[in-house]
């Protein structure tokens, strides 16, 4: 099969559009063919060598697809050849840059119907983050405030929509240019960060959903009512500080929870979540696309289409 590997860690410029052996796949696994894979940060921080490196070479990266599956393993019930799923696979495995993934047959869902395997392959990372965030982490109610930060990014993009069909007060933070962008996702208030400062704008916030971490962090303290939450997909770093404030402090990965994609899957087909693709790459640009998203502000989601 073709797909993008790595050798080593490094630029862009190792990811290597290549022959591999196609995946064998375990009793508890699905072989899907990938038509499409989300492109997200996580892949060019293991590329660089900046987490989940165990040194093994040569590596597939990618971690978010829409596909069909091929074949089945003997131990799997519920899913058969010709199935289209979605999902985040198991990150410590070869992923999704590739023509066909081995992944558990746990780990997956039936593909939202309405959209197409391109807008579908950015959907369950990103989808799952802020789902995860928000509810499982952040609790998050009707009518609490929320702040999300970064809201037209990949995972804010998800996180607004969600917020607001849960009956939250939606405050996003994003560029200037993004900001009308925000508000048609359904944003009750948007602040520009190049020119306003949202400490100084918002009050007693339940919840910030943080993707920035740095001094967007600790600034997002200042907001927060005591009791409130602090859930942060970059790590707390000043546990003593979100201590001292009286508020609770989360970090979190996402996880493959495949009832959690079959409710976003239920929000996208009913029109009350839209998926938003940035820009689409044929595979063997996985070089580009990686670029792009490590240079950041981009709106939406990246994708690699694999099978055209």
């Amino acid at each position: 099969m073709k797909a993008v590997e790595i050798h080593r860690n490094g630029g862009p410029e190792e990811l290597k559009y290549e022959d591999a052996p196609k995946p064998t796949i375990n009793p508890d696994d699905v072989l899907v063919r990938v038509y499409a894979s989300g492109v997200n940060p996580v892949d060019w921080k293991i590329r660089k060598g900046m987490r989940g490196s165990d040194g093994t070479f040569p590596r597939i990266l990618g971690w978010d697809f829409s596909g069909v599956i091929e074949q089945t393993g003997n131990k799997v019930n519920g899913w058969k050849p010709g199935d289209e799923v979605y999902g985040r696979p198991d990150i410590q495995r070869n992923g999704t840059y590739a023509e066909f993934v081995a992944v558990r047959a746990n780990e997956i869902s039936r593909k939202p119907k309405s959209i197409d395997h391109k807008a579908a392959s950015g959907v369950a990372l990103a989808g799952l983050t802020a789902w995860q965030g928000l509810f499982r982490h952040g609790g998050l109610t009707e009518g609490q405030r929320v702040l999300i930060h970064g809201a037209s990014g990949g995972v804010g993009i998800f996180a607004v929509q969600f917020a607001k069909w849960k009956g939250a007060y939606v405050i996003g933070t994003s560029s200037g240019k993004n900001v009308p962008f925000v508000q048609e996702l359904g944003a009750d208030e948007v602040i520009d960060y190049e020119t306003e400062d949202f400490s100084q704008k918002v009050s007693d916030i339940d919840l910030v959903f943080d993707t920035q971490g740095g001094k967007v962090q600790m600034d997002s303290l200042k907001v927060l009512k005591p009791g409130g939450a602090l859930v942060s997909t970059v790590g707390i770093q000043d546990p003593d500080a979100v201590k001292d404030k009286g508020i609770r402090g989360v970090s979190y990965m996402a996880q493959s929870v495949p009832g959690d994609l079959e409710q976003i899957a239920k929000l996208i087909d009913t029109g009350i979540v839209i998926p938003v693709v940035s820009k689409i790459f044929p595979l063997k640009d996985a070089a580009e696309a990686q670029r792009m998203s490590e240079e950041g502000h981009v709106r939406g989601k990246i994708v690699l289409q694999v099978v055209e």
